[in-house]
């Protein structure tokens, strides 16, 4: 049985459908990367397997539970952790208290604490009074991801993280991720940079005007399937 998995899952906002039976699954301890052009349903899948869009019980499933339903708080509590587009800090909190408020709504203890991050991302010990939207984008990143980790999940959730941060920034936040998944967590990106996230994955989805489009190994994906997936049959060279 997978760790985390979709079946048939769709969502709307409204009038506008934006997700169209979407079928995905997480084994334990696999990263997964979800790609495709904006506007594909990325952001809307994450916020569907985070609880922030709720679906029907059974077209979302955790170590065997339908929780499609389920609201953020209780989907977090079971061990599924989201770091959000655009970060979403606190600015009225200091960096520490922003970490601090990851480890709120879950009892389940892990390798994760203050110190743990602090390690993970050294420059956050050094700001850990300083206004979190005070720090530069790639370091406001690191808070949220720490944030995240606070909760000790099982699932970390990581929608478009490089997304506006310079490449040597990228780097230095990616060269955690080792480490995060030596703590047994599996990982789901969202990832605009086909390369990268062909890099650190051992599945990937593309998906396309709400559907997925291509899936498989990294190594089994080449540069014509992953185009026609990405882009349909007359799209844009890529990059």
């Amino acid at each position: 049985m997978p760790l985390l998995e979709t079946h048939a899952l769709t969502a709307s906002y409204g009038d506008f459908q934006a997700l169209f039976g979407i079928d995905i699954s997480l084994e334990e301890g696999e990263t997964l990367a979800i790609i495709g052009a904006n506007g594909a349903g990325k952001t809307t899948l994450m916020r569907s397997l985070s609880g922030v869009l709720k679906n029907e019980p059974g077209s979302i499933g955790y170590r065997g539970e339908a929780i499609g339903a389920l609201a953020a708080p209780d989907v977090m509590s079971r061990g599924i952790a989201m770091v959000p587009e655009g970060r979403r800090l606190f600015p009225s909190l200091s960096v520490e208290e922003n970490l601090l408020i990851g480890s709120y709504g879950r009892k389940a203890t892990g390798p994760w604490t203050l110190e743990s991050i602090y390690a993970l991302f050294p420059i956050l010990k050094e700001r850990r009074r300083n206004p979190a939207t005070a720090l530069s984008g790639g370091q406001q990143q690191m808070v949220a991801i720490g944030r995240a980790l606070m909760s000790n999940p099982d699932v970390l959730l990581c929608d478009e993280i490089s997304l506006g941060l310079a490449p040597v920034v990228v780097r230095d936040i990616y060269a955690a991720f080792p480490r995060i998944r030596e703590t047994g967590a599996a990982i789901i990106i969202v990832e605009q940079d086909i390369a990268q996230a062909l890099k650190v994955s051992n599945r990937v989805y593309c998906m396309m005007e709400g559907r997925i489009t291509l899936s498989g190994e990294p190594c089994d994906l080449d540069r014509d399937a992953i185009h026609k997936a990405y882009f349909g049959a007359d799209g844009h060279e890529l990059a």
